[in-house]
């Protein structure tokens, strides 16, 4: 067994109710903090009220949509005169990247573009963050047991990280209470988010027996909840989901990602569409090019069909068809392809050229050509 290290959040809290135990764990780190939320405050009353009850000065900061260089700037700006000891991010990836990466610079004597991997200088932190609690309200980007911080730069159109092991959340809670009726659209994007995050790390060429055992179990089980979810409410797929979820963070963060992930990031960043929803409409293209790059009796060849056989189990279809039933489920939930997301075809070749830079695409199983990737997107379009 070839070696390996583990990669992980220094606490981890999961099950429904667990959140209530927040306020408490969170003011041990100190009385002074920060607590970013998602776009509705109001979501986010019940625990700034908790934390003020128990004595703590909180500031409050908004991410109102996925956090770019300017919202990161102003959002450390705001904080530096708090006096903070700690950075609580409550709410979907977004408002988790935010306050990652908030809890990263505080303390650091450069800015973000120190710091940042691809378009910045991608120096290692200077200084130790400050205690990251993560409290996700969507079950999709596992950014609660992550390492880096997804930024946009809209003037360079690509998103990228802030990435430090130092980052990773000393509390995470995961309660699945809290995705309860969350918006179908948003719990379609997030799932097919939470869903690429344990298929591509298990397929990825960097996998280890711990990734191994956290995303072959998820695969079905996070399908399956997500099938059912876009049928009724259902406390038990959300359960299900939000573990899917968790296991796809840890997962990632010790094997990598894919090629979902290496062209979402650019898309995500050129267009500003959701990255959920972006990485739902490349899952199956991108699953079908890598059956079709690597050789059938290779062992990526066979953890793909492994795959496959995962969802088509879960369509009453062979692992053959299986791509292109999970396509066709996944545009009839009604997601949107990537032309209605905002990627013109007459971006493809640029796009595909910018991915295959990035760090996710490193862990694909094979290399995909730059003629691969444009078939992905016009397939995805």
């Amino acid at each position: 067994m070839a070696p390996f290290g583990i990669t992980a959040p220094a606490r981890i809290l999961f099950g429904r109710g667990e959140s209530a135990k927040a306020p408490a764990l969170i003011t041990a780190f100190g009385t002074r903090g920060v607590l970013v939320h998602g776009a509705n405050p109001a979501r986010a009353q019940w625990l700034l009220t908790a934390l003020q009850d128990l004595g703590a000065e909180v500031l409050p900061l908004p991410c109102p949509r996925e956090p770019d260089l300017a919202m990161l700037n102003a959002a450390v700006a705001q904080a530096k005169g708090a006096g903070a000891e700690w950075v609580v991010g409550l709410g979907g990836g977004a408002a988790l990247d935010l306050a990652k990466a908030v809890a990263a610079l505080l303390p650091a004597p450069g800015g973000a573009m120190d710091h940042l991997e691809v378009v910045g200088r991608a120096l290692p932190l200077a200084a130790p963050p400050l205690p990251f609690i993560a409290i996700p309200t969507t079950a999709g980007t596992g950014a609660e047991a992550t390492k880096n911080a997804v930024i946009g730069l809209p003037e360079h159109h690509r998103k990228v990280s802030l990435r430090d092991d130092r980052m990773l959340a000393r509390l995470a809670i995961i309660d699945p209470a809290l995705t309860d009726h969350c918006p179908r659209a948003v719990t379609l994007a997030s799932g097919l988010d939470a869903l690429t995050q344990v298929i591509e790390p298990y397929v990825s060429c960097r996998a280890t027996p711990f990734t191994d055992a956290l995303t072959l179990p998820a695969i079905g089980s996070g399908l399956t909840a997500l099938i059912r979810l876009m049928q009724v409410e259902d406390p038990e797929a959300r359960d299900a989901l939000a573990w899917v979820s968790l296991c796809g963070g840890l997962a990632l963060a010790n094997a990598g990602l894919g090629a979902v992930h290496g062209l979402a990031g650019v898309i995500g960043g050129s267009t500003g569409a959701a990255h959920g929803a972006i990485c739902g409409a490349l899952l199956a293209p991108v699953l079908s090019a890598n059956l079709a790059a690597t050789s059938p009796g290779s062992p990526a060849h066979a953890r793909l069909t492994t795959v496959c056989s995962l969802i088509g189990t879960a369509f009453g279809t062979t692992p053959e068809a299986a791509p292109t039933a999970l396509a066709t489920w996944i545009r009839a939930a009604g997601l949107p392809g990537l032309t209605a997301q905002g990627l013109s075809p007459a971006d493809h070749a640029a796009t595909t050229l910018a991915a295959q830079a990035s760090s996710s695409m490193q862990g694909n199983p094979v290399p995909l050509s730059p003629a691969t990737l444009q078939q992905v997107l016009a397939a995805a379009s």
